[in-house]
């Protein structure tokens, strides 16, 4: 049987031929739906999902395993059609009520929060994971092992539910006529993703969007109402780990000010944007904007070539991370992961034209040549080839000196990141 890994590892060329092709169509109609602070950003944010992956799969598979296994009155057969067509479809279901919920529940939200913040629709946006899905998620789908599908069969329908989605995160594809009746489509899920009244909080389908007919959250998308994305509470950051929490630290706060115990407790479950009215006297927030103008900190060419050049380097590291990761030790594969995402967190802050993120990035790039250069070994790898060696450490230096001449530049030409050398 075909693994979701393999799935997978077949699907990650695919969706960057399919990235390029969907910046080529929008190129040739004169639109601008890439911006490239938010890509990367997006995708950023898909590699940490899959970091975070890496360790917790076996926590959300691992339950479902068991409860299939002991709960189950019987296991239905793996090689049955009806079987996989009826999973799917049960699978689908369920995948509503979560992404629903998702919507509807603040500590839900906190973690699907993460796939709206991004003020553009690209096919990049799809790939815009949450690190923290896994907590809760898994409830969702105990249906399924109750009712015995096997593992195998759910972990394998997961992932196409998931590859499905993939494709409808894109301005370029016009409306689909039936299609649009029975399925999700481009046009459902823009008017998903958008902030629009008309379109808040609606067609939360993931291959079926019959559900949201079904039960009553199907809206269509109008001309005369265009969608803007993003969410009501906008992010303004390319910082991918504040992205994971910045919810759940509002939420945290709210629980902390609120005097009232109920109301300490109600901020969890309470529709997002919900807040106690006693916190919420002491510490107003501004009134969603919809005409407010979108995240983008000025970057100069130099800047945004480093910063691009740097962000292949760490999607090339990333997928040796999650080939090498299982094979190594826990405390080997953690390290990995830890270099990987303070990597991702450097980059944000040169994104936002911040200082700090020059001295991040300098320690990154200088540090990761010397280790390599005294060490001649690489995570998970106890002794490298010594023109391997060589030739890493001559990329991470050259990435430092490289960087020293890009704050420079910024130094004389801008004022965006004259306090990191000054």
């Amino acid at each position: 049987m075909i693994t979701p890994e393999q799935i997978m590892t077949w699907a990650i060329p695919g969706f960057f031929l399919l990235i390029g092709i969907e910046w080529l169509v929008a190129k040739w109609r004169g639109r601008d739906v890439y911006y490239g602070n938010d890509a990367i950003n997006s995708l950023g944010l898909g590699v940490i999902s899959q970091i975070v992956g890496v360790f917790t799969k076996l926590f959300a598979i691992g339950i479902y395993g068991w409860c299939a296994a002991h709960l189950a009155p019987w296991t239905l057969p793996s090689n049955s059609v009806w079987v996989w067509i009826s999973g799917l479809l049960l699978y689908d279901l369920l995948y509503y009520w979560l992404h629903r919920l998702g919507h509807e529940v603040n500590v839900l939200w906190a973690a699907h929060v993460v796939h709206h913040q991004s003020e553009s629709y690209n096919l990049t946006t799809a790939l815009r994971q949450t690190g923290s899905g896994f907590l809760l998620g898994w409830l969702f789908y105990l249906p399924m092992a109750l009712l015995g599908y096997p593992t195998e069969v759910f972990a394998v329908i997961a992932i196409i539910d998931l590859l499905y989605q993939f494709w409808v995160h894109t301005e370029v594809i016009d409306r689909l006529g039936w299609f649009d009746r029975v399925f999700c489509s481009p046009s459902n899920h823009r008017a998903h993703h958008a902030v629009n009244d008309r379109y808040l909080d609606r067609n939360y389908g993931g291959i079926l969007i019959i559900w949201d007919r079904i039960f009553g959250s199907f809206v269509e998308e109008n001309d005369d109402d265009p969608p803007v994305y993003g969410t009501r509470a906008p992010l303004q950051s390319w910082n991918p780990l504040w992205a994971n929490i910045e919810v759940y630290w509002a939420m945290l706060k709210d629980s902390w000010h609120a005097r009232n115990w109920l109301d300490k407790l109600r901020v969890w479950f309470k529709p997002p944007g919900w807040r106690p009215a006693d916190a919420a006297a002491r510490f107003p927030k501004a009134a969603f904007d919809i005409g407010h103008a979108r995240y983008n900190p000025p970057m100069s060419r130099p800047l945004k070539i480093y910063c691009l050049v740097q962000f292949t380097m760490m999607l090339l590291i990333g997928v040796n991370f999650l080939g090498a990761a299982p094979k190594m030790a826990l405390s080997e594969a953690a390290a990995y992961a830890a270099y990987l995402v303070y990597s991702l967190w450097a980059l944000g802050f040169l994104l936002e034209g911040r200082g700090v993120g020059i001295w991040l990035e300098l320690a990154r790039t200088a540090g990761t040549a010397v280790a390599v250069l005294l060490s001649e070994r690489w995570f998970g790898v106890a002794q490298l080839d010594a023109r391997l060696a060589v030739a890493m450490t001559v990329v991470f230096g050259l990435s430092a000196v490289a960087l020293l001449f890009v704050a420079g530049y910024e130094r004389r030409h801008s004022a965006s990141i004259r306090p990191a050398l000054g």
